[in-house]
């Protein structure tokens, strides 16, 4: 097959990704669940070259030439937008593609509580939203990205490796750029953000201390930020940025995170009963409680908090995965193989000697 057919397979098979390396039988992740392409052979050396080369542009093919890996965005003929991995294994180049579907989903169409729909109606503040890889992070910041496009006239600027969504026009100006092609470096777009006149800022991925720290100033200057990071709570992520820091910089941090900080939403897509993936999420919200909190330095309270703050729109994961069990839409034992707090989830169900 070609590349373009692979492309379109995955298209029309709704894959999220589409897996190419050497020795091995294409692969779509198909909800959640990895697929070989039937009737199609192993891939050998000539054929991934052969597949993935065209797609490059001169520059590019000396990026990957030079640094064994590079990451691209690709429109593939006005259907979808790919993001692309290549990277080398077992010394043979191999490819990771994600599906950006062209259409961006409205906030109601995510799955997303419906408390969140405030989100872009803020002026300022930091809003993190988390969770593994491949678990609709990128969609979820879109959606909110465009729905500040569709109702606010303001500059959006976003930093991202590469550009996934591309937005439609709206009553916002967007500038989006991409790492190694309108930018050198994440620091030198975060620094020079701030001169550009934005009212929203989107940070593709917060990778080390200097994004972090770039982040919060950012916010702490006036403005909106959305920012993503690989953690699993709203607790986790908290300890996580501030570990980042050297230790006698972290009560500053603490002060300037508690300060900035409005959202964090952590998500999970979860297999359904039926083919498919449903999101399940934890979500907590800026209050005084929080701040005075992650002030202190006493992030083992959050997850009581988050429980007990059900009345402001809190809640935990167990929360969401006992909703989404009880509506019919995932198994009990599903929802135990994605809870982070076993016990809590069991005791929640009803269900004793967990």
């Amino acid at each position: 097959m070609t590349i373009q057919q692979l492309l379109d397979l995955a298209i029309t098979r709704n894959a999220s990704d589409l897996h190419l390396l050497v020795g091995e039988i294409p692969n779509l992740r198909i909800n959640g669940d990895l697929v070989p392409v039937q009737g199609v052979e192993k891939i050998t050396a000539a054929d991934i070259e052969t597949l993935i080369f065209p797609l490059l542009v001169e520059h590019q093919k000396g990026v990957l030439i030079q640094n064994w890996e590079l990451d691209l965005g690709l429109d593939f003929e006005n259907k979808a937008r790919f993001r692309i991995n290549l990277y080398k294994q077992r010394g043979n180049l191999a490819a990771a593609f994600r599906l950006i579907p062209r259409q961006i989903r409205g906030l109601q169409e995510t799955g997303l509580p419906q408390v969140v729909n405030k989100i872009p109606e803020l002026k300022q503040g930091f809003i993190l939203v988390t969770g593994p890889t491949g678990h609709g992070k990128s969609t979820t910041l879109a959606a909110f990205i465009n729905q500040i496009n569709l109702t606010r006239h303001a500059h959006i600027v976003t930093v991202e490796d590469p550009i996934e969504y591309v937005y439609p026009r709206g009553n916002s100006l967007i500038s989006q750029r991409e790492l190694n092609s309108d930018t050198k470096s994440w620091s030198n777009a975060l620094k020079s953000a701030l001169r550009e006149d934005p009212d929203v800022v989107l940070i593709g991925e917060m990778r080390d201390l200097e994004t972090m720290a770039a982040a919060m100033t950012i916010a702490e200057t006036g403005h909106l930020v959305f920012a993503t990071l690989h953690t699993n709570s709203a607790a986790q992520t908290v300890d996580r940025i501030i570990d980042v820091f050297p230790v006698n910089q972290q009560p500053q941090i603490r002060v300037q995170m508690a300060a900035v900080l409005e959202a964090i939403i952590s998500q999970r897509l979860i297999p359904t009963i039926f083919p498919g993936r449903v999101l399940a999420t934890e979500l907590l919200f800026g209050n005084p409680a929080v701040r005075s909190i992650i002030r202190e330095g006493k992030t083992h309270l959050i997850d009581n908090l988050i429980q007990t703050s059900a009345e402001l729109g809190m809640r935990n994961m167990e929360t969401s995965l006992v909703t989404l069990v009880r509506e019919g839409k995932i198994s009990a034992e599903t929802a135990q193989k994605y809870t982070y707090r076993p016990q809590l989830l069991n005791k929640m169900l009803g269900i004793t000697g967990g």
